[in-house]
């Protein structure tokens, strides 16, 4: 296979996210001469990529996959048949059409079996008389970037305006007029205080949730302890149940109580899900009664953690939208405890982010049950 002259020279020095265009210029300078003997050098030349790339013959059959490809797809693609990875009418025409008549095309894909929706520029083109290669040039971050940056604008300019219109009205009366007495002083300044308080906490909130929604379909590579995780999280919020009469339990069902279940993600991330969850469950539950986080094996490569509380409980009509963010059940009491209404709404693309699931369910005046199910590598025992 014949390479245009000083071909990788820009592409080795590409900076930022320029690197996914480059190697899609290499593709259109191959010469005409390029055949099916070309598949192991191109197939070398795709492993430096971060971006998927397949090499199919002219009937679909996949001859090559890079790294980036097989996690896309499958570890066994090669030899399967394009169209039933790709079922999408679009795609049909534009293979078709690249395989008959040497066509350069692009279109759009989104992946439909992703828990994350995705949305991928797909590059076509004919190698010559030899392989046809399909390149996946990952928009998604782009896509989120710009969704995040809509929302937040959209979410500050709403949300901000009531704690700022409550501080403006206090200050100008402050400094418009004597306060006639220091006891009316002192409510003003405390108002102001918590609203200013308030504000601080939503942008804390909004900035983690911005930051999570951006890179929401990225799964995190870390090695992950869940028993860790749930260990700190009951330490660090045993003493505020405390303040209520509330006690937290820890309650391990697992057959296996002496492996230690792992997972990849971010220790910070599935920690931060929890502490909402349980916090929660301190807020919104009866005083002088236990919140039982329960432990069960959905299978050997998925884990189930429910938090249940003993509460008011929430309406079924509620349950759909809890996670929306913004939402409340009761928007007096969320203010008043302190709430910014953006706490689910943060559990849930963490959870998604990991590639779990998140359920709630709930009985008036009994229980309320947040299940979350989490994904495993393997388990490790304990030391």
């Amino acid at each position: 296979m014949q390479l245009a002259p000083a071909v990788l020279t820009p592409w080795q020095r590409a900076p930022d996210d320029s690197h996914k265009w480059c190697f899609a210029k290499t593709m259109t300078q191959l010469d005409d001469s390029a055949s099916p003997n070309s598949v192991a050098t191109i197939g070398q030349m795709a492993d430096l990529l971060d971006e998927a790339l397949l090499l199919t013959d002219g009937s679909g059959v996949v001859l090559s996959a890079n790294a980036a490809a097989r996690q896309l797809f499958n570890d066994h693609i090669i030899g399967q048949l394009i169209f039933e990875l790709i079922e999408d009418a679009d795609f049909g025409k534009a293979f078709h059409k690249t395989a008959l008549k040497r066509a350069e095309l692009e279109i759009f894909y989104h992946p439909k079996s992703e828990i994350i929706r995705r949305e991928f520029k797909l590059r076509l083109k004919r190698l010559g008389d030899g392989p046809i290669a399909l390149l996946f040039l990952d928009m998604t971050r782009q896509k989120n970037l710009e969704n995040v940056r809509r929302d937040f604008v959209a979410n500050v300019s709403h949300e901000l305006r009531s704690p700022l219109t409550s501080l403006a009205g206090f200050i100008e009366t402050m400094l418009g007029s004597e306060v006639p007495d220091e006891a009316m002083r002192t409510r003003f300044l405390t108002i102001m205080d918590e609203e200013a308080k308030r504000m601080s906490r939503l942008i804390d909130d909004l900035l983690s949730l911005s930051r999570v929604e951006v890179d929401e379909h990225i799964v995190p590579d870390d090695q992950v302890k869940l028993l860790d995780v749930l260990l700190t999280v009951h330490d660090s919020l045993a003493g505020r149940a405390a303040e209520r009469g509330m006690v937290i339990k820890l309650n391990d069902r697992r057959a296996d109580k002496v492996s230690h279940p792992l997972m990849l993600g971010s220790f910070d991330e599935i920690t931060e899900v929890f502490v909402n969850i349980i916090e929660n469950a301190i807020k919104y539950g009866f005083a002088n009664t236990e919140i039982d986080i329960c432990i069960f094996e959905v299978s050997k490569k998925r884990l189930q953690i429910d938090v249940i509380n003993h509460g008011e409980g929430i309406e079924q009509r509620h349950l759909s939208r809890l996670t929306e963010r913004f939402y409340r059940v009761d928007k007096a009491r969320s203010r008043q405890i302190g709430g910014t209404g953006l706490g689910l709404a943060i559990v849930k693309h963490i959870v998604n982010r990991h590639r779990g699931t998140l359920s709630v369910s709930s009985n008036l005046n009994e229980t309320t049950k947040f299940s979350v199910v989490l994904p495993l590598i393997r388990a490790q025992n304990k030391n």
